[in-house]
């Protein structure tokens, strides 16, 4: 026999008692929830803790690092070889060249007046050592007629010497037929005398062998000319780019040797880094390091150190340090070290741009 279960009818005192209850559960229930999540707050925060000092104690005194660096290339100071006007200008601001371009062009026709001079005067020169040879092969015949003249009065004198010793001569001519030998000598010696000066004023000497001093001297000041009027078109030495170029314009007066244009060379460029001399106990050549470029956000590069300077950077200031005075106080130095950039950059590394390196200096042996 089956016996059927009956509810009856909830009475309406007891609904609040089971309500309370269902929301008690539900209470507890949240607190052991809680109690979980403060659990694991209160160890996971010694944990991170924990990794944090781990991973600073890893990591200190691996790295040196300074802000006070900056993109470094190199610059070259175009001057002109030789002074005058500036007619023609063919460069403008920030223009890339290559490596014998032309950058400006000086008056050439002083230069060119000089190279006719320079010219006339070779010509004259050479003018000159013809005339010398035909003098010497003049003093040639004098010394010939000289020798002439000596072998007649000696036979003049012979002659009145054979006449005297008979008296059928006066003594006056005795003595004018001597006295007429001893001035065909002295003839003779003054021609042999100037033959050997002309000849010496042919000769050549070690330094140029073959060619007259006076030719030599000439054709030295005609290249010096032909220099100095190509000099007048002046030529870019390096490819780079156009820097200063506001000096150059059309009518300005150029002095020889002062700097007239610069060309920044932008196929080697490195970051100059300044670090205190108390960084510098580990680091070495060649450890690898980072660099970041103000100007560009994000952009980080790979390098390494190249070298270190060859003093501090107040070592070689105009007025350098005076230590050893009364108001000495000591100042940490900086000490330049070059970091070589081993990645090609996407953006533009203009020269003067700040940085920020970071050396990694684990392996310091």
């Amino acid at each position: 026999m089956k016996i059927r279960e009956v509810k009856l009818p909830m009475a309406d005192a007891d609904r609040p008692i089971i309500a309370q209850r269902e929301l008690e559960g539900i209470k507890s229930e949240e607190k052991s929830g809680r109690g979980w999540a403060r659990l694991a707050v209160l160890f996971s925060i010694p944990l991170i803790i924990v990794a944090i000092g781990v991973y600073l104690w890893l990591t200190s005194g691996r790295f040196v690092s300074t802000d006070n660096a900056y993109v470094q290339q190199d610059k070259v100071s175009v001057s002109a070889d030789v002074g005058g006007r500036i007619v023609e200008v063919a460069v403008r601001e920030n223009q890339h060249v290559k490596k014998g371009d032309l950058l400006f062009r000086i008056d050439p026709e002083p230069y060119r007046i000089a190279v006719e001079q320079a010219r006339a005067a070779l010509a004259n020169a050479q003018v000159n050592v013809q005339t010398m040879q035909t003098e010497y092969q003049g003093k040639g015949a004098d010394i010939e007629g000289a020798r002439i003249a000596i072998q007649q009065a000696q036979e003049d004198f012979g002659r009145q010497s054979e006449l005297m010793k008979r008296g059928f001569t006066t003594r006056a001519s005795y003595l004018n037929s001597q006295h007429a030998l001893q001035q065909a000598k002295v003839q003779l010696a003054n021609a042999q005398a100037q033959a050997a000066e002309a000849r010496a004023k042919l000769q050549t000497g070690a330094a140029v062998p073959g060619v007259n001093p006076q030719i030599a001297a000439a054709r030295a000041q005609l290249d010096q000319a032909l220099l100095n009027l190509k000099r007048t078109e002046v030529r870019a030495p390096a490819s780079g780019t156009i820097s200063q170029s506001d000096r150059l314009q059309v009518g300005n007066q150029i002095i020889q040797a002062m700097p007239a244009v610069s060309i920044v060379v932008g196929d080697r460029v490195w970051v100059e880094a300044n670090f205190k001399e108390t960084q510098l106990n580990k680091v070495r050549v060649g450890q690898p390091a980072e660099v970041e470029i103000d100007a560009y956000s994000g952009l980080k590069l790979k390098g390494h150190v190249w070298s270190f300077g060859a003093g501090t950077g107040a070592e070689f200031s105009v007025l350098p340090a005076q230590n050893a005075n009364g108001n000495w106080v000591k100042v940490t130095q900086r000490v330049p070290v070059r970091i070589a950039i081993d990645e090609a950059s996407p953006r533009p590394l203009l020269a003067g741009l700040s940085a920020d390196v970071k050396v990694d200096v684990r392996d310091h042996r």
